[in-house]
Parts: structure tokens; C-alpha cells; sequence
């Protein structure tokens, strides 16, 4: 015998629109964020929701619609504090417009991230945030355009395939390197990622603007462009540090690269800044609270997280013209106590690393 009390039945679509005395049409556009509700329906309708504990049928709602209400997101790596802010950023915004986000890794791997995006047009998410390992493989690239369904793309640059919103790295690193040029530094190494991708090609631009506009060669030897990694960081970092003319100055230009930097600046016992003034690309916590605190190219990744579900919500919503829209935020310098004048010579760097751990 069973002796479990009937499970109560759940609040209906139908019961919230008479207890806010308005359609089922009305309730509809309420619940799919439609603009064209006005603002003192949309409450009376949102008040007796909550009050009936009223809970939409996703998965009915998706047969009907044809839209799932998610969001997919391929990043390189979400444990990055800088783009998990990114995440919190555009989760916030999408959730607002009763979107789910969901986040996959991709590891900057080229059979990931078309796996994802297959995935995720098996799964029928209705629109794509891209951060990609490449803007130039053309299997990537047709991948993308074969996604027919809005996409954004995070930092990356593939013309007239996506909308896309981007950091103007190369303002920050001009400024940058001229800020260093300004303090009497001439031997300014920039590590940083490959020129196949957005971030390390405007990065290297703006290095070289800022020489130019001094009348000033690029020694080739200070340019390291390989990776966006720590370890990468910490390997070049390490060889430059190591060189008979060691740079005066560094620029660790990968939003995750400053730990190896500063790891191979340790090993080597230089001294910051007496030695080697340091700066790094997106500020986090290690640049804030490290001694000295590290001057930075600051953008806010957060901001950059709404903005990206807007652009992405302004296509799912019918309100943004055909063009494919390209956004490009702007950088500022934030110095901090890592940067000082170059050693009266450049071979005060030492380079024993027999006693030095890592």
C-alpha cells in the first residue's frame, strides 16, 4: 500500500496569466524577454510567477521555439582567474535575458575545439562565444562559418565570418614600451604569443610603433614570439636573462605568462626593478600582490564578458544590423612599483642560477 501523499500539481502558464490579468501571449514574452512587453506588465507578470512558484518546461519550451536558450563558450582554459572573470561577466548578462552559459576548455587544441563546436551544434546552442587557437586554419574557419547561428568571437579576428570583440593591444604595448623608453630603458624584450592570432600580432605592431616613433631600430633578439604560456615565459625569460647584452626591461605579454617570468627573474637572483623592470599584459592578483607590485596593461574583463552576451543577445534578438559588427575596447597603463630607470650597466643582472630554486 502506498501511503505517499499525490505530488501537488505544478503552478500552469494558464494560471499566471489570470492572476496577472493578462494573456498567454503576454506571459510568453515575459518569459522569453521580448522588449515589446511594457515595463509595468512585465513586473505584474514577473510578480505572479514568483508567487505562484510558476517554473517554465524548458524542454517544451525548446520543441515549440526551436531554441534551446543556451550559450556555448570554448575557451583555452577556465581555471585563467582573467578569464573566469570573463565568464562571470558574460553568465551574468546572458542570465538576465534567461540564457544558460555553458563553458567548455578547449587547451588550445585544434581536434578540441572542433569536436566543441560540433558538439555544440549537435546540441543546438543557440549561439557561440569563440576564443580559437587560430584566426588562419582554414578547417577552423570553415567550422565556424559552417555554424549557422550567431557567433561571437573573444579577442580573435576572422574578417567577415563573425562578429567579433577585441582588445586594441597594440595601444596598450605602445604605451607601454614608451612609458619604459621614457625612464632611459633601449633594451626591451617582448615575450609573447605567435602573430597568427590577434593579441601577439598587435602586441608585436604596437612594439615596433613605439621604436619608431623614436627613430629607434627593434633588436630582433629581444622579440621572443612563440606561446602565450607561463612556461614559455619562463624559458625565454631565462634565456634573455642569460645572454652577454640581457634586456633592462621585459614586457610578459600572455595574460598567464607573468608566473614564469617573474619564476626565471628569481632564478636568476635579479633584482626588480634594479635589474629588470617588468611588465605584464591583463592585470590578476600575482601582479597586484607580488613585491614589487607589477605594472600592468589593464583591461576590464568583466566588461568584456557583458559586452560579449550583448553583442550575442543583439543577434539572437533581432536588434542588430547584417553587417558583422567588429567591437574593439581600449587598454591603459597602470604603473605599479616594478619599473625604474635601467642599471647603470645591464651586466649587474646576474646570471648564476647554481643556488637559486625555481
Amino acid at each position: 500500500m502506498n501511503d505517499k501523499p499525490p505530488a501537488p500539481e505544478r503552478p500552469t502558464i494558464r494560471q499566471v496569466a489570470d492572476a496577472a490579468g493578462v494573456s498567454l501571449g503576454t506571459v510568453s514574452r515575459v518569459l522569453n524577454t521580448h522588449k515589446s512587453v511594457r515595463p509595468e506588465t512585465r513586473a505584474r507578470v514577473k510578480e505572479a510567477i514568483r508567487s505562484l512558484g510558476y517554473e517554465p518546461d524548458s524542454v517544451a519550451q525548446s520543441l515549440r521555439s526551436r531554441t534551446t536558450r543556451t550559450i556555448g563558450c570554448i575557451i583555452r582554459d577556465i581555471t585563467i582567474p582573467t578569464l573566469a572573470s570573463f565568464v562571470k561577466g558574460a553568465q551574468d548578462e546572458l542570465q538576465a535575458a534567461n540564457y544558460a552559459l555553458m563553458v567548455a576548455n578547449s587547451e588550445s587544441r585544434k581536434d578540441r575545439e572542433l569536436e566543441l563546436l560540433s558538439l555544440f551544434a549537435r546540441r543546438r546552442a543557440d549561439g557561440l562565444i569563440l576564443s580559437l587557437s587560430s584566426e588562419e586554419d582554414q578547417e577552423i574557419v570553415e567550422a565556424v562559418k559552417s555554424f549557422h547561428l550567431p557567433v561571437v568571437l573573444l579577442d580573435r579576428e576572422i574578417p567577415r565570418s563573425a562578429d567579433s570583440i577585441t582588445i586594441n593591444h597594440a595601444e596598450g604595448m605602445q604605451h607601454a614600451v614608451e612609458y619604459l623608453l621614457s625612464l632611459g630603458h633601449r633594451r626591451i624584450a617582448l615575450i609573447t604569443g605567435k602573430a597568427d592570432l590577434h593579441p601577439g600580432r598587435q602586441r608585436i605592431l604596437g612594439y615596433h610603433r613605439a621604436h619608431e616613433a623614436r627613430g629607434m631600430a627593434v633588436d630582433p633578439d629581444l622579440l621572443r614570439s612563440g606561446s602565450f604560456l607561463a612556461e614559455y615565459g619562463f624559458r625565454e625569460t631565462s634565456a634573455l636573462l642569460s645572454s652577454s647584452d640581457p634586456p633592462t626591461a621585459i614586457i610578459s605579454g600572455g595574460m598567464d605568462m607573468l608566473s614564469g617570468v617573474l619564476r626565471a627573474v628569481r632564478t636568476h637572483h635579479a633584482r626588480i626593478p634594479e635589474d629588470v623592470s617588468i611588465v605584464a599584459c591583463s592585470d590578476c592578483e600575482l601582479a597586484q600582490f607580488v613585491t614589487p607590485a607589477i605594472s600592468v596593461i589593464y583591461w576590464d574583463w568583466a566588461m568584456v564578458g557583458r559586452f560579449t552576451a550583448r553583442i550575442l543577445l543583439d543577434r539572437l534578438q533581432g536588434a542588430a544590423s547584417p553587417e558583422v559588427r567588429a567591437l574593439r575596447l581600449s587598454t591603459e597603463l597602470i604603473v605599479r612599483s616594478s619599473c625604474g630607470p635601467p642599471p647603470a650597466s645591464s651586466q649587474t643582472v646576474r646570471h648564476s642560477v647554481t643556488e637559486a630554486g625555481p
